[in-house]
Parts: C-alpha cells; sequence; structure tokens
C-alpha cells in the first residue's frame, strides 16, 4: 500500500465529514491519522467481516473527538459503507461525534471526557490477563489530555500489574482547545513521566507509519508501553497545522475548497 497517497485519501474524507457537518474536531482528527493507520493497517489483529471476533485486538480512542480519523479508517476497511460518513454528527447517523460501541462497527469503547480512555484501557488489558486473553489493547490519548488525574492513575495501576499488554500512544500535538499545552498547563517532560510510572517508552515521528509501526512491535516484556508521537496538529492542511484554533472550528466554503485541493495527488 502507498500510504502517502492513503494518508491523501483519508484526510480527504475527513475533511469532507466535518464540512458537511459544520462542526465536529479537524486539529486533533488530522494529527492522529498515520497512528490510526499503522494500528489498523498494520499491527492490530482485527477482521472487519467479524468486528467482535473475541481475540481481535482493541483499540481506545481516549480523544474521542478525533473520532473523524478513525471512522474514515474503518469505512476504508470495509467495517461499513464509505457512503455512511456523510452523516457524521446526524441525530439519525450511527457516526456520532465521539464514538458510540453500540452503534459503529469497530469501535471497542465509548470515549469522551478527557483521561477515561486511559482507565478503560487499562480495565481491559487487566481483563485480558485474568481471562488469560492474548489480545492487545492500544489508547490513543492527546490534546491537553495528560493534565487529567485519570491517565496517572491508569498508568500507575497498569505498571504495578505489569500489563505488556497495554500501549498508550500519545499524538503529541502540543496544542488543545485553549492554545499551546505549556501555556495552559504544562506537561514537563512527558517521556520521563511515563518513566517514572514504571512504562517502556519509545518516542517517535507521528506521522511516519513505519517508524510507528516498529515502536508498536518492539517487545516491552513486563511493562506496559509509552509511546510518544511527534505529531502536527492539522497535519496536511496547510492553514490549520499547528494551530491552536482549528481545535474544533468548522470550515467555510472557501477552507473546504484550499483544504481539498492540498490532497490532491500530483
Amino acid at each position: 500500500m502507498q500510504y502517502d497517497l492513503k494518508a491523501k485519501e483519508l484526510r480527504a474524507d475527513i475533511l469532507k465529514m466535518l464540512f458537511a457537518c459544520q462542526s465536529g474536531h479537524p486539529g486533533g482528527s488530522l494529527s492522529c491519522l498515520e497512528m490510526l493507520m499503522a494500528l489498523y493497517y498494520e499491527v492490530m489483529n482485527v477482521d472487519p467481516e467479524n468486528p467482535d471476533k473475541p481475540d481481535r485486538d482493541r483499540l481506545v480512542l481516549s480523544k474521542g473527538h478525533a473520532c473523524p480519523a478513525l471512522y474514515a479508517v474503518l469505512a476504508d476497511l470495509g467495517y461499513f459503507p464509505k457512503e455512511d460518513l456523510a452523516g457524521l454528527r446526524q441525530i439519525d447517523s450511527h457516526l456520532q461525534g465521539h464514538p458510540d460501541c453500540t452503534k459503529t462497527p469497530g469501535v471497542d469503547m465509548n470515549t469522551g471526557s478527557l483521561g477515561q480512555g486511559a482507565s478503560l484501557a487499562m480495565g481491559l488489558a487487566l481483563a485480558a490477563r485474568h481471562a488469560q486473553a492474548a489480545y492487545q489493547v492500544y489508547a490513543i490519548l492527546g490534546d491537553g489530555e495528560c493534565q487529567e488525574g485519570l491517565v496517572w492513575e491508569a498508568a500507575m495501576a497498569a505498571a504495578h500489574y505489569n500489563l505488556d499488554n497495554l500501549t498508550f500512544m500519545l499524538d503529541f500535538n502540543r496544542l488543545q482547545i485553549d492554545g499551546s499545552n505549556e501555556e495552559v498547563m504544562s506537561l514537563g517532560d512527558i517521556i520521563k513521566k511515563f518513566e517514572a510510572f514504571g512504562f517502556s517508552c519509545m518516542e517517535v515521528d507521528g506521522h511516519d507509519i513505519s517508524a510507528i509501526t516498529r515502536a508498536l512491535k518492539t517487545p516491552a516484556t513486563g511493562k506496559p508501553k509509552f509511546i510518544c508521537c511527534n505529531t502536527i496538529k492539522g497535519k496536511g492542511v496547510s492553514f490549520m497545522e499547528n494551530q491552536y484554533g482549528w481545535h474544533g472550528r468548522p470550515m467555510n466554503a472557501e477552507e473546504f475548497a484550499m483544504a481539498m485541493k492540498e490532497q490532491e495527488v500530483v
């Protein structure tokens, strides 16, 4: 698969969804796309034809507002018709503004309030341990989420129980709804923090699918894993990149046309 072309295709799907509903979160959806691509196209044991198979790997999109990126990937894999993407955030659609596992095939856990997804993922990994199940659990965090206490309670428990079937991936675009992480609530050295909590830690380019895949496949026996993915908020749309104002702002027609133009394959 030519991932650069696929990423442009999926970014176009994200933009179409968000423009059609005139709401949602473009910045953080665009920044985590390659992370989701590495998981679903290279690493995770999943089956679109049997989305509830018991031994599947689990993905918790803790930053649930970035669900347009997840929906684009799931539709591309065939979990549901691509035409459904046009219904994003509509009252009668199964594609709500945050993931809903009771409505959308391929969604493993409801998420919304930031921080909760980390704790839920830890619980899934602990459940797998008790059931002697082999599946892996992955959680994508970001957009200021590591300022939440739930994340650190989950991290402490994951290390205490030696959950080496759990991976936290940080979409580290350094921005959140009100500004930069540093201005709102500094995270300090996030890698040293997770190391201190007992995680095996790695740092990668969050838009390099090969690098993300290598990190995901690196064993971390006896420890949960933390992968800091350095990303660009609004990646792939020049006027959105590194602009916190695009955390949750709709595009007008002119902006949408400009954004879509940048997804064309030259």
